[in-house]
């Protein structure tokens, strides 16, 4: 039945774009962005760190929030905002101890996480809420959010977000 409703939580999600727009805002000129997610977060991050990386020119990397201290975090400075994607379900509290160490290096998180969670906006510097799902089910969702700030961070900047550059519509495989 949640199935079938991904289309109304997708309308649902691109009816509030505001936050999203602030944010675009605010951060279109960091010069590298950093995308953390766990288990189905994961591959939302990285979606969302793709995007921004094609439609915007911006270095943006996704990881996963586990593997945080083998690298990434080297990455985490003020100038780097960094993008969690929090979605509630069995890692949600180790995702919190990510943010913490990442607000404690003094870097501005922005989350990805389901509304009626308020303990996220205690962590976190701006919230991207979507509708409540289940887990396995919150990635349609949750990229969405992530889709459009990358949308609005290209169009703040004047990239052309209809044809990017160097970018093919259809890869070959020779």
């Amino acid at each position: 039945k949640e199935m079938e409703k991904i289309s109304e939580m997708a309308a649902q999600v691109l009816e509030d774009t505001d936050e999203i727009k602030k944010c675009a805002d605010l951060y279109q000129w960091c010069p590298d962005f950093l995308f953390l997610g766990r288990t189905f977060g994961l591959p939302v991050a990285l979606e969302g760190a793709l995007k921004l990386k094609e439609i915007s020119y911006v270095h943006a990397e996704g990881y996963a929030a586990g593997e945080m201290k083998h690298g990434p975090i080297a990455l985490i400075e003020p100038s780097c905002p960094v993008v969690a994607v929090s979605l509630q379900g069995g890692v949600y509290e180790k995702m919190i101890s990510n943010i913490m160490e990442v607000k404690a290096r003094n870097a501005t998180v922005i989350a990805v996480a389901h509304w009626g969670d308020e303990e996220i906006s205690r962590y976190v510097d701006h919230v991207f809420f979507i509708p409540q799902v289940r887990e396995e089910l919150s990635v349609i969702p949750a990229v969405i959010p992530l889709q459009l700030f990358a949308y609005f961070v290209a169009k703040n900047r004047g990239c052309n977000v209809d044809q990017p550059r160097n970018l093919a519509k259809s890869v070959t495989v020779e």
